[in-house]
């Protein structure tokens, strides 16, 4: 015998309306659209109601995601759901805004110090550490600069 659902998910027009709109948006990221796809998927409404166990094998997420999922939608709304809740004290943030990432351009692109050929990440980091604010590591003024195409040779 089955157990009772814990948590029903029953949207109404305006949520459906408003979770189908955010799918079709260009700019929308793949988790959030697929966090709509998987609250659609749930609602009762929904003539073609699947299991969680369904959805998450159909949508190629664990089981978890979408109990979580459903968590957030009865307990904080339809909103708190959809998106993406990210942790401030993550390694996800970025290491350098814009203006310090100009700055280690500039610094990459300018004549290296008296006595050297060219840069190298570690000149650059203990120069950017007199010029920065915020220290940055070798890697992530190596990342910068991968991702604007430029060497130090």
């Amino acid at each position: 015998m089955a157990r009772p659902k814990k948590y029903i998910i029953s949207l109404s027009e305006t949520d459906v309306h408003k979770l189908q709109t955010i799918i079709h948006k260009k700019d929308a990221s793949k988790s959030i659209i697929r966090r709509c796809q998987i609250l659609l998927e749930l609602n009762e409404n929904n003539p073609r109601h699947l299991t969680q166990m369904q959805i998450a094998n159909s949508f190629g997420v664990c089981k978890a995601t979408v109990s979580n999922i459903v968590k957030d939608y009865i307990e904080q709304g339809l909103d708190a759901s959809i998106t993406y809740k990210r942790n401030p004290n993550s390694n996800a943030k970025r290491k350098a805004d814009g203006r310090n990432e100009a700055r280690i351009i500039e610094l990459a692109c300018s004549q290296p110090p008296e006595g050297r050929t060219r840069w190298t990440l570690r000149l650059l980091e203990e120069k950017l550490r007199v010029v920065l604010d915020t220290p940055i590591g070798k890697d992530a003024i190596r990342d910068i600069l991968k991702k604007r195409n430029l060497d130090l040779t």
